[in-house]
Formats: C-alpha cells, sequence, structure tokens
C-alpha cells in the first residue's frame, strides 16, 4: 500500500524525480516551496525513508588584514632582505630601522629558516649578511595565491599554510556545509506511483453529500498536533498587580487621588511631622531636585501650624528654608495628607497609587524607584480593628488568606502596627504593609479633626508573593521567556 503524502512531499519528490542531487535552495526554486516548507517537508520524506541527504563541508582560505599589507609590502623577512641587498653586512641596531620592532625577531628567524642570512657575532652586537639566494619562498608563492579566496583542498603546499596559520592575522578559514538531496529506491517507486497517492488537503460539501470523498487518497492530519504559540500583546505582570489593587480598593469603596512625581519637602516631611534633623532627610535616603525650591507649596496659616508643632514637639528651630526643598517625593502618603489638608472632609475612604523614590542601594529587596500604595479612611468613629479588617479584606481579595499584625514604630502614626502574610511557598511569614492612626501632632496643625486610618506599601513586594519570585529585580528584567510564561488571570 503506498503511502498518503502531504502536496508539498509530492511537489519535493517530484522535483528529485526531475532533478536530482541538488541542494535546499535549489529544490525550494524548482518546486516554487519556501525553504522553510523544504526544510519541513524533506524531514517529512527522511523519516518516511523515501529520500537521502548528504552533508558536506568545503574549508576556503583566504588573506586577513596582515596577509593583504604582506601582500602590498612584502613579508617581515622580504622587507629585511630588501634591507639588506642595500647594506649587505650591518648590525642588529641598523637593520632594525627598516623592521617594525615588533616584527624584527620574525623576520630575522624566518629569514635565517629560508636560508637568506648568516649572524655572527662581533665583539658586542651582532652582525647579519645577506646570502646569494634569496629565491622567493613558499610562504610568499602561497600569499599570491590567497588573493583570492581559495579552497584548502586545492593548496598544495600544507607547510606552507601552516605556517602562514600560526602567523596573528594572516589568514582567514571558513566553512561552508552543503546538502545534497537524493530519492531513495523507495522514493523513486513512490514518485513513479505518484499520480495514483496525491492526497486531498480539504473536504467540500461536494464531496461529502456525493459520497466522492470514498473515491480520493485523502491526507492524514494530526489532530493532536501542537498548535503554534502565539504571544500575543499584553500588559506586564506588574502592570496587571497595580490595576488589580486599584480595582479591589474601588470594590470597597474607595476613590483614587493623583499626586506629583515632586512634591515640596513641606508635604512630604513637616506635614507628617518628621523633624528636619531626621536622618531619612537627609540626601543619603531622599533624591533633591538641585537649586530647586518653591515658595508658594501651603497656606501661611498651614506653615505656621506646622511649625508650631515641630517646635513645640521636637524641640528645635524650624527652617521654612528646608520646608521649600523639591524632592522626588519618597511615598505616597504626602498626596494624601494634602487631599485631607485641602478639602478637610467630614469622612473618607481615599487612595493613591504610584511611584517613589529612595536613595537606597540596589538589591534583592530595595529598589531607588518602586510602586507603593497608601489608603486612608477618616470618619469620626473609625478605629484600629476597622483599620485591621480593611487590611484582612484586602489580602483576602488579593489571594492571601492567612494575615496577622503585630505592635511597631511609625514616625507619624500611633499606635502602629506590621501586617505579616503567610507565603505558602516560602513557608513563612512575610512582613507587608505599615498601618496606624495618624498623630495628632499630624492632623491637628493642618484642621483635619476626625481619627485617620493610614496604610501603605509597596506593590512590588506583593508581586513577589504572587509571582513566586526570591529577587525583586526579577520583575523588571524583561526576560521574555517569564513574561510569557506569567498567566493572565492567576
Amino acid at each position: 500500500m503506498s503511502q498518503v503524502l502531504h502536496p508539498i512531499e509530492h511537489k519535493i519528490i517530484k522535483t528529485l524525480k526531475q532533478t536530482p542531487n541538488i541542494t535546499h535552495e535549489e529544490l525550494a526554486k524548482n518546486a516554487q516551496l519556501t525553504i522553510d516548507q523544504v526544510r519541513r517537508g524533506l524531514e517529512w520524506l527522511k523519516y518516511k525513508n523515501l529520500i537521502d541527504v548528504n552533508e558536506s563541508e568545503v574549508f576556503f582560505a583566504r588573506l586577513d588584514k596582515n596577509g593583504k599589507e604582506s601582500v602590498e609590502k612584502g613579508l617581515p623577512e622580504r622587507r629585511l632582505v630588501n634591507y639588506l641587498s642595500k647594506h649587505p653586512v650591518c648590525t642588529f641596531e641598523s637593520a632594525r630601522t627598516a623592521i617594525l620592532e615588533s616584527e624584527f625577531n620574525a623576520a630575522i628567524s624566518n629569514a635565517r629558516q629560508n636560508g637568506w642570512i648568516e649572524i655572527t657575532k662581533s665583539q658586542n652586537t651582532n652582525i647579519i649578511s645577506l646570502k646569494d639566494d634569496t629565491t622567493k619562498s613558499s610562504e610568499e608563492e602561497l600569499l599570491s595565491i590567497l588573493v583570492n579566496k581559495t579552497l584548502v583542498s586545492e593548496i598544495k603546499n600544507k607547510t606552507a599554510l601552516e605556517s602562514l596559520k600560526k602567523r596573528p592575522d594572516f589568514i582567514l578559514l571558513e566553512s561552508i556545509k552543503t546538502s545534497i538531496i537524493n530519492l531513495t529506491s523507495e522514493g523513486l517507486e513512490t514518485a513513479s506511483k505518484q499520480s495514483e497517492s496525491v492526497g486531498e488537503r480539504k473536504l467540500t460539501t461536494e464531496m461529502l453529500t456525493t459520497g466522492k470523498w470514498k473515491e480520493l487518497s485523502l491526507a492524514p492530519i494530526d489532530v493532536e498536533a501542537a498548535a503554534p504559540e502565539v504571544f500575543a500583546a499584553r500588559s506586564h505582570p506588574l502592570q496587571d498587580v497595580i490595576n488589580e489593587v486599584r480595582e479591589i480598593f474601588v470594590s470597597l469603596g474607595f476613590t483614587e487621588i493623583y499626586g506629583n512625581l515632586t512634591q515640596s519637602s513641606f508635604w512630604n516631611f513637616d506635614a507628617l511631622f518628621t523633624p528636619q534633623d531626621h536622618p531619612a532627610r537627609e540626601m543619603q535616603d531622599t533624591f533633591y531636585l538641585k537649586d530647586t525650591s518653591t515658595s508658594k507649596f501651603a497656606t501661611p496659616g498651614q506653615i505656621a501650624k506646622v511649625s508650631e508643632s515641630h517646635e513645640k514637639g521636637w524641640h528645635y528651630d524650624w527652617k521654612i528654608s528646608e520646608a521649600k526643598r523639591m524632592v522626588l517625593r519618597t511615598h505616597t502618603t504626602c498626596v494624601t495628607i494634602r487631599h485631607l489638608a485641602e478639602k478637610n472632609p467630614d469622612e473618607a475612604r481615599i487612595f493613591s497609587v504610584g511611584r517613589v523614590f529612595r536613595n537606597e542601594k540596589v538589591s534583592y529587596k530595595h529598589l531607588v524607584e518602586f510602586n507603593q500604595v497608601e489608603g486612608v479612611v477618616s470618619g469620626k468613629n473609625v478605629t484600629l480593628r476597622d483599620l485591621m479588617g480593611l487590611q484582612r479584606e484586602f489580602y483576602y481579595k488579593m489571594g492571601l488568606k492567612k494575615v496577622k499584625f503585630w505592635p511597631t514604630f511609625f514616625p507619624y502614626t500611633e499606635p502602629s502596627l506590621q501586617s505579616m502574610v503567610y507565603n505558602e511557598k516560602l513557608d513563612k511569614w512575610v512582613e507587608l504593609f505599615g498601618m496606624g492612626i495618624f498623630r495628632p501632632e499630624v492632623t491637628r496643625p493642618l484642621g483635619i479633626t476626625n481619627p485617620v486610618l493610614a496604610w501603605g506599601g509597596g506593590i512590588e513586594r506583593i508581586a513577589m508573593l504572587k509571582f513566586a519570585l526570591s529577587d525583586v529585580r526579577e520583575l523588571y528584567n524583561n526576560k521574555l521567556g517569564w513574561l510569557r510564561s506569567v498567566p493572565k488571570c492567576p
């Protein structure tokens, strides 16, 4: 029983029957197929033992940069001989003037090996004498041949070739692989019966209704064959996490607010009761905008009350010049506290997501630029228990089921808590968001009378948990293999 073949296989067999012993490129041209179709069809036919593919490799030699230069100027030993023809007897020192220092030893050695010179010692120097026979060397003859690319197999003097190959940048060797394709005896037999076994690729309605399909030799179709992978455009996995965080907060009744990446030190630090001599405000921790300050950053009343709060609370002379300095924001709390100060709502549920900047050394868990989410709830009767409940609900919606809290210290909240979530894959508790209730020293100077629950943290840390990463830098390495492996809807 003859084998049912693919139309590509039929074209290849027909072409090989008409023109045997041809290459891939010739076969593609004669069969009017693409080179990829030819390669695919040949693999099928090899598996069916219908073709033979004989592979061979030929080597060519040609001149490199130093070889080309020697064709024009002569080999170092030839240039030495040319100098000696005008100065038959000379010292090493005088001969060096005609040859580059780096080539002099090679020139002496090769000229002596070719029998062109004789070296004698006289007192404290060596004397070079030119001999009568300075006929062209085998290396020089080979150089003239290699001006044009030459098959290595056609070079008769292999010793000269090996000698030139040892010289740096004289000879370049190239290889070309060729494949000659021919039909096997079984392939020739298949070719003679080709008209009987040409398989149809498509079933039509007419074939099915008339029963004509029974008379046809249908080409087999592997319905279990893997479909080609398609990598459609998609958002970055980290952006997916940011969007998920936004969606969760909105579903919990929060409204998103926005703020600038650059902020005055007043809103980034002073309004949050961070003293002006605090280490976090040093250049080592914060990015300041060089020679940049602002004059209109808050109302005179806000400035006066915040400065008074600092002087009473921290016992130092508060300087407005420090408050005017512009920084790349170190957190998004500056956005939420300014919103509360300017709008002064009785009740509020707001959040902010955005980039923040820290002047830190990059490591497996620290970046100088990362994304942070900040949320606040303001109301007459809100409590720390409400804050813990909101956090538990947020983590639950993020797929983090085990949550616990413990007391900690933050400069502008009191009481303060640290949230921890259990990572099943790491089998340990992992620190996530910080939270607390804004201190009176933060809210009162800004005219905020109701308690304010606040929390915030880095989104990259959540992404690391979701994607089981041990190094935060993996989120920004842009490795296509990892980016394509992350499911769109985990």
